[in-house]
């Protein structure tokens, strides 16, 4: 895709923390209006967990992700840590999954904003959350939690062995969202 001379990106921006118990509430309305005002068009969200798909000129996920913190600061009063991934990051996620879905409520991808420290993350004693699993990507970490997301052990400890902060989304979501990034998704985006 090209609009102005330049080439134009699928993206998708995954918040961290937000609609979470009551607190740091964003509407995803709001969300499409906030990137819709930063010149990002064909913008969808999806769920209320702060999810969006958009189209924007090309350049590094880095810096697409900060414009939409500090926009979010500016309008909304909120510090938000946003990842970015293009459409054909997320193909890589989802091609690069280094074990079977079992239960696709269960398998879980963390979204950082920098390579995965593994130094930091051998430091973690991964025994003592068995059956849990934990399998580090490039800038992404795989979970499977047998017993439910809700009930895992290892997310609240995960955090103290990484250099940068992650936002946690289900298998669900993250093929629902690829498939919206790549315009395959047919079922009306919700939020």
């Amino acid at each position: 895709m090209t609009g102005d001379g330049g080439t134009m990106a699928r993206y998708v921006a995954l918040l961290r923390g937000i609609n979470v118990g009551g607190h740091r509430k964003v509407r995803m309305a709001d969300l499409r209006a906030l990137l819709a005002g930063l010149g990002h068009t064909h913008v969808a969200t999806l769920l209320q967990s702060g999810n969006a798909v958009f189209t924007a000129p090309e350049r590094p996920a880095t810096a697409i992700g900060a414009d939409i913190e500090a926009r979010i600061a500016a309008e909304l009063g909120l510090t938000v840590t946003v990842m970015v991934r293009t459409s054909a990051d997320l193909r890589q996620v989802v091609e690069r999954l280094p074990f079977e879905v079992r239960d696709p409520a269960k398998c879980a991808v963390s979204f950082l904003n920098t390579p995965v420290d593994r130094d930091r993350l051998a430091a973690m004693d991964h025994a003592a959350f068995a059956p849990e699993e934990l399998v580090a990507g490039e800038r992404e970490l795989y979970m499977y939690f047998p017993n439910g997301l809700g009930r895992a052990k290892m997310p609240a400890v995960l955090g103290r062995h990484l250099a940068a902060p992650g936002t946690v989304r289900n298998w669900n979501t993250v093929t629902r969202l690829l498939a919206l990034a790549e315009g395959v998704d047919h079922r009306p985006p919700t939020g």
